[in-house]
């Protein structure tokens, strides 16, 4: 049987993999000229960046990817711990160094708030016994019924979805900065730390307890990975190659559109933006009206930039956090009254530091996120007005002059993410793990009008991230192979 996947994401990878292991003939279909989805890599003047995902979280998930082949990451490439694992600034020589293993974490707690170690500790194992009962279990479920979330565990921690995690991090904590910290993880997911329950507590093990990793040569070499075993595995995969239409017949998926011509297919699975893909569709057979798009709460957006150095920068890490203004007020103007924000937060990632060959000698790779809401107005006057505001804080706080230094810079933002991504309101992230937007509650994985057409992605289950999107992948895939019986 023939399965055509829509997009060549870490989810669509994965789905291809293994379904292909199952004995489906398998191709893919990538509208941009690479594979990897918002993953991708921008290469100019002998600088390299990582045009989306930068953080390697999770790393056991990825093992379990590749174990389900009989592979090990380390097949395909190397991977490093970070030491440290990342920097938050708060100000002018106001840093939190955030390090590679969590006694000297709790060591840190407790230098900056009296008691604090202690209780760090007591809040990780919580996290960590919520983490084994989410990554090891509930987000494989492929997210059809309530009752997938009772088991003898979570009844013991429902409570834990009727509070959330800034609730839960302020009874605890009362150090402001070590609160930042605390909440910081769960922006992965995609909503404020006071919308997100607490059961999410388990991000914070990802980040403290299992660490921060680098994948030798930047993320994208997990794509070419996945890739390279994709078509190991007998998957084909067509580049520009942009789909316009879901072919249905007798209300079953047959095929899809490129350039006009069909191609015919048993089954079609969408790694693309869900609301997206149903605009492929006759709206007849799309299961989700636009009033329920515009319902939903996104994750953010992003104006991102990508700056290339002449020179080495001091006073940085890996990974970068500036928390210098008002945490709060930027979250709110990202959910609650959606407009640019007054004073940005942002993050920022100088793989050269830790990674040869990704910049000339002597010379450094900036990459700069602002999280902002989705479909926002986004303009070159805009952009250019943020990039100001986020480079003159950063040469303020890390003690340096850069702006002289800069040899190009290139910006991706809204307008981008919605042309390159066909991404609804321009997001990067998805549709955010909220109380009301997880597991069951999210858009399915089989289409309810259509027969024969499955979707995987950040927008179903299990959520937004790489890690989740690997796991969407697999999900996905098992629901087809069932289905199937092949």
């Amino acid at each position: 049987m023939k399965v055509v996947i829509i997009g060549s994401g870490f989810s669509s990878l994965a789905a291809s993999c293994y379904l292909a292991k199952s004995g489906f003939e398998v191709a893919i279909y990538e509208k941009n000229s690479t594979v990897g989805g918002r993953a991708r890599q921008l290469i100019r003047d002998g600088f390299t960046f990582d045009i989306g995902p930068s953080w390697y979280w999770m790393p056991d998930v990825f093992e379990k990817f590749f174990e389900d082949f009989n592979k090990k990451p380390s097949d395909y490439y190397e991977l490093t711990k970070l030491s440290p694992a990342y920097k938050v600034f708060f100000g002018v020589d106001d840093f939190i160094t955030i390090s590679d293993n969590l006694p000297e974490i709790i060591d840190t707690f407790e230098s900056i708030e009296a008691g604090s170690g202690q209780k760090l500790a007591s809040f990780m194992k919580e996290a960590q016994a919520n983490y084994d009962i989410a990554i090891k279990d509930l987000v494989y479920r492929p997210g059809e019924s309530i009752l997938e979330l009772v088991t003898i565990e979570t009844t013991k921690r429902v409570h834990q979805f009727f509070s959330n995690i800034s609730r839960d991090v302020r009874k605890k904590f009362k150090n402001k900065r070590l609160i930042q910290v605390l909440e910081f993880p769960v922006l992965f997911l995609g909503a404020k730390p006071s919308d997100t329950p607490s059961f999410y507590s388990f991000m914070n093990y990802a980040d403290f307890g299992l660490g921060t990793w680098q994948p030798t040569g930047g993320m994208y070499q997990v794509i070419l990975a996945m890739k390279k075993l994709a078509e190991q595995l007998g998957v084909i995969i067509h580049t520009n190659a942009s789909v316009e239409k879901i072919i249905v017949e007798n209300e079953k998926a047959v095929g899809i559109v490129i350039e006009g011509k069909n191609i015919n297919a048993d089954i079609v699975l969408s790694g693309a933006d869900y609301h997206h893909s149903e605009t492929l569709l006759e709206p007849k057979f799309r299961q989700y009206s636009e009033k329920y798009w515009e319902q939903k709460t996104f994750a953010p957006s992003s104006l991102l930039f990508y700056v290339g150095f002449d020179k080495k920068l001091k006073n940085v890490a890996h990974h970068n956090l500036f928390f210098d203004v008002d945490f709060e007020l930027h979250a709110s103007e990202i959910y609650d009254n959606p407009k640019w924000p007054t004073e940005p937060l942002f993050y920022a990632n100088f793989t050269s530091v830790t990674g040869k060959n990704l910049a000339p000698e002597g010379c450094e790779n900036g990459f700069f996120l602002i999280p902002i809401a989705p479909g926002i107005e986004d303009t070159d006057e805009l952009r250019a007005i943020y990039f100001n505001k986020i480079i003159e804080r950063f040469e303020k706080i890390t003690n340096q002059n850069v702006r002289d230094s800069i040899i190009f810079k290139e910006s991706f933002c809204v307008k981008d993410f919605v042309k390159e991504y066909n991404s609804y309101k321009g997001n990067a992230y998805g549709m955010a793990n909220t109380i009301m937007q997880t597991a069951f509650l999210r858009p399915k994985i089989k289409s309810k009008k259509v027969s024969n057409l499955y979707f995987t992605g950040q927008l179903t289950v299990p959520g937004p991230g790489v890690p989740p999107s690997l796991i969407s992948g697999k999900i996905a895939s098992e629901r087809i192979i069932k289905d199937f019986k092949l």
